[in-house]
């Protein structure tokens, strides 16, 4: 099952694919350097120093059956290109969310929205990050109240194995609503 990972710059998503991934993951992060503070500012996380130019890849086995195949996505605006040929084929996102840079993660809402992909936020907790209620960052990214907002610190892997277990239940959820509208609609000779 392929699984994105998304968000603004520097939202911590090489550290939630790493913290979770259960083989040493696959990344591709470059060290910042003076020719792309223009295009990269570090308003907020001053203190980053590499980014992902590409992807990251993890992988978690649930069961015999089922793996999660998790790619990062890079999170500057130039690299979005990359978005498309990521998100194919995948079942849903986690958008991590940074309270010290919260409209970063509105492009990645706007873009699984919009692909009619399934995706929770989850709130990214750093540690000098000003601490938000999952109603208030709802209200502040403009959210519907069917898409989750967990907490999480991508640090940790117990955080981030809590967060996908929160997206494969929205995800199954999701699945159970659209399988039930298409079963109403059959039984009254609607197509579904």
């Amino acid at each position: 099952m392929k699984i994105l990972v998304a968000g603004g710059f520097g939202a911590g998503k090489t550290t939630f694919v790493s913290a979770v991934s259960e083989i040493e993951p696959l990344s591709t992060e470059e060290l910042l350097s003076d020719l792309s503070a223009a295009a990269d500012p570090l308003n907020g996380v001053e203190a980053k120093s590499t980014t992902t130019v590409a992807l990251d890849f993890g992988r978690l086995t649930l069961d015999e059956r089922h793996v999660l195949y998790l790619f990062g996505t890079p999170g500057q605006h130039r690299f979005w290109f990359l978005w498309e040929e990521l998100c194919a084929g995948a079942l849903g996102a986690v958008v991590l969310a940074d309270t010290r840079r919260l409209a970063d993660c509105f492009p990645a809402v706007d873009f699984f929205e919009r692909r009619g992909i399934g995706f929770i936020v989850a709130v990214n907790e750093f540690d000098d990050g000003h601490r938000y209620g999952p109603e208030e960052v709802r209200e502040a990214v403009g959210l519907g109240p069917e898409v989750p907002v967990v907490r999480c610190d991508a640090r940790l892997t117990s955080s981030g194995t809590g967060t996908l277990a929160a997206l494969v239940r929205h995800l199954l959820c999701m699945s159970t609503a659209g399988s039930s509208a298409g079963s109403s609609s059959s039984e009254s000779g609607e197509p579904s």
